[in-house]
């Protein structure tokens, strides 16, 4: 059984679908790969953003729950979703991000640069150069030169009380402790998977830390990346003899998935990197159709009236 190959994808919440993808493809240049709905929800969207194809370790997704109210961070959530960028980036992003009226703080970590900043519904988002970052497809429509793109996940950053019964699950998924630091904000443990696109997990330490409020700018689970579902079985398995309640797979249409929360209170997730977001849609109309999955196809009429139509900047059309 192979290491996980890092993070495959983070999926957040966020109330307004036409804001969030304002931001996600305009300001931060991400492609809409995939526009689809909640599978468990399908009253409301489900947004993919990622490079030009939706490369698994690039895809930040988003569950559009219209009329929640914002949440509030604390222990057992994700703090922090970070971006590779390239060293020479970080001027234009500083630049960029002002711009736009947003707000960014510039700090240093384990030697890295780091630019922090939050999204419309106050997600907490970074940008952490890396000359090594591997390079991704860039998306030939966005708004942000090739050059200066985002270049797949960086980390992600776990908010806990204590780092040991966590470690002992990122072990077990292939991960090793990289390094450590004292910070202001509490210990700090990074942890490295076999992957350098995506490749790292951060846990920051606050034993004093209360539980966060789960809503509106959270996020929601944190997905690991398999190869097929041979491994994912495997990975199912090993967890399951190991004492953590691991769900059946689910078909999520474009990866297959199973869950489990780690001692932290963080929901993870394994998925795999078939089939893909080509499955059902060409290159070049990936995230201009409402896709559904076969089983909520006859549903169709009532999720497109329920659902708030939208405008793709991309294709420059309102639907839903």
């Amino acid at each position: 059984m192979q290491p996980v190959k890092g993070l495959h994808h983070v999926t957040a919440v966020a109330g307004d679908p036409q804001a969030n993808l304002n931001f996600y493809s305009q300001v931060l240049g991400q492609r809409l790969v995939k526009k689809t709905v909640n599978f468990d929800d399908p009253g409301t969207y489900h947004f993919y953003y990622a490079d030009a194809t939706g490369t698994p370790g690039s895809v930040l997704t988003f569950f559009l729950w219209k009329h929640m109210k914002r949440g509030s961070r604390g222990a057992g959530e994700t703090g922090a979703t970070a971006y590779s960028v390239l060293p020479d980036s970080s001027d234009y992003w500083r630049e960029r991000l002002g711009a736009e009226g947003l707000t960014s703080t510039s700090s240093e970590r384990f030697g890295e640069q780091v630019i922090s900043f939050r999204d419309p519904e106050d997600m907490v988002v970074e940008l952490i150069t890396d000359p090594d970052a591997p390079a991704l497809e860039p998306w030939a429509n966005s708004p942000v030169p090739a050059n200066r793109a985002l270049r797949g996940f960086h980390s992600a950053t776990l908010l806990l009380t204590q780092a040991e019964p966590t470690a002992e699950v990122l072990t077990l998924l292939g991960y090793r402790e990289y390094a450590s630091e004292s910070t202001p904000e509490g210990e700090r443990v990074r942890f490295a998977a076999s992957s350098k696109t995506a490749g790292y997990l951060d846990v920051l330490v606050r034993p004093d830390l209360t539980r966060g409020q789960f809503g509106a700018g959270s996020v929601h689970h944190v997905a690991f990346r398999t190869e097929d579902d041979k491994e994912q079985l495997e990975y199912l398995s090993l967890l399951r003899a190991e004492g953590y309640n691991v769900t059946p797979v689910q078909d999520r249409q474009y990866f297959h998935s199973i869950y489990f929360r780690e001692p932290g209170g963080v929901l993870f997730e394994i998925a795999t990197d078939a089939p893909g977001f080509l499955y059902d849609e060409a290159r070049d109309e990936l995230g201009k159709h409402l896709k559904l999955p076969d089983w909520l196809e006859p549903r169709r009429a009532d999720i497109e009236a329920r659902v708030q139509p939208v405008v793709n900047p991309e294709y420059g059309e309102v639907s839903a």
